[in-house]
């Protein structure tokens, strides 16, 4: 039971330590509180339409999130996330545009080349930590250079739209090539269940399961892994190329459900999001949901901030930002008191 009252504890504190912070920002700019609290909760849950909304940004970052766990718990530091995303969005992109199929092959090839790309690019950073001992994190934010450079040519290149020269993105994909919605609104449940079913799946790989054993291990300690036989560089191959596969998978839900279309910003910044969120998760795949709806309540709620009281929308990643950093913070506070707590126990 301990173990469960503090992560909430920690959570819950720090929610109102954020909350006295914007409100005290608020109040120095003479911006009504209570109303900009509510415009959150009415502008992200306030109608079926809003909660649809709130539900499918939070589909890619859930996904993103789920594929940091993966490469975290072994001790990696995945910032290439980003490009993975992209990967799997191009690799998508290609099947929807080149291949005419019927739906009921089409939507499940885009979900598989897009798996497959994104753990292609995720074998990519693998090898050149494993085999080029290039850090992960160079290596991962040079490829995301890379794919982000990849779109942008595709967009004014091979897939450009006839006539236009614009970087706004390719033309739509076909209607067989769109997740289905719910009628008259966006919300996708293929999209929403992709992301339950991989959060799902990376819980149990770690808990019931040796790979998954052998991932923590690692990532607690590489050296004791490696003296006890743990093939320490495979795991970190495989860490990455799992990793990959399933943040291609929030490229799909990107250009399937979200644009329909590629576009330069298809990533739309879930892999770094995703980084924020699994930080205040712990690593724990259980919690990457409702920290990731919260995360997507405040990203369409503080929307209703620009268009009711002229409050840029930007304010929400404050609010995040501080939550992170109370989570930290109060995190830290609690380590430092159990501490000092044994360390009396000791002496006593």
């Amino acid at each position: 039971m301990k173990g469960i009252t503090g992560p909430i504890y920690s959570y819950s504190a720090a929610v109102l330590v954020s909350m006295v912070f914007v409100s005290i920002l608020l109040a120095l700019f003479k911006i009504p509180i209570f109303e900009t609290y509510t415009l959150l909760i009415t502008g992200s849950l306030g109608s079926m339409t809003k909660l649809g909304d709130t539900l499918m940004v939070s589909v890619p970052l859930i996904i993103a999130s789920a594929s940091l766990v993966i490469t975290f718990r072994a001790g990696l530091w995945n910032i290439g996330v980003e490009g993975q995303i992209i990967a799997g969005a191009v690799a998508a992109s290609f099947i929807a545009r080149e291949l005419h199929m019927p739906p009921g092959i089409l939507l499940p090839a885009m979900i598989a080349a897009g798996f497959l790309g994104g753990a292609f690019w995720g074998l990519l950073v693998g090898l050149l930590k494993v085999k080029g001992g290039v850090n992960e994190i160079f290596g991962g934010l040079g490829l995301d250079f890379v794919a982000t450079g990849l779109v942008v040519y595709l967009v004014i290149g091979p897939w450009s739209r006839k006539g236009i020269a614009s970087t706004s993105g390719t033309e739509p994909f076909q209607d067989n090539a769109w997740f289905p919605t719910v009628e008259g609104f966006r919300l996708s449940p293929l999209a929403v269940s992709i992301s339950l079913l991989v959060v799902l799946i990376v819980l149990f790989v770690f808990n019931r399961t040796q790979f998954g054993l052998s991932l923590r291990a690692i990532g607690l300690n590489p050296d004791s892994s490696y003296r006890f036989g743990i093939s320490t560089s495979r795991y970190v191959l495989m860490a990455f190329i799992l990793g990959g596969a399933v943040a291609g998978l929030a490229g799909v839900t990107q250009v399937a459900s979200i644009h329909h279309r590629l576009i330069p910003s298809i990533s739309g910044g879930y892999g770094f999001l995703g980084i924020l969120v699994v930080l205040l998760a712990g690593y724990r795949p259980s919690l990457v949901i409702p920290i990731a709806f919260f995360f997507s309540m405040i990203a369409i709620g503080s929307i209703q901030w620009q268009l009711r009281l002229g409050l840029h929308s930007s304010l929400g990643g404050v609010f995040q930002g501080t939550l992170v950093l109370s989570v930290i913070l109060i995190s830290a506070m609690r380590l430092l008191r159990q501490r000092r707590e044994l360390h009396v126990k000791a002496e006593e």
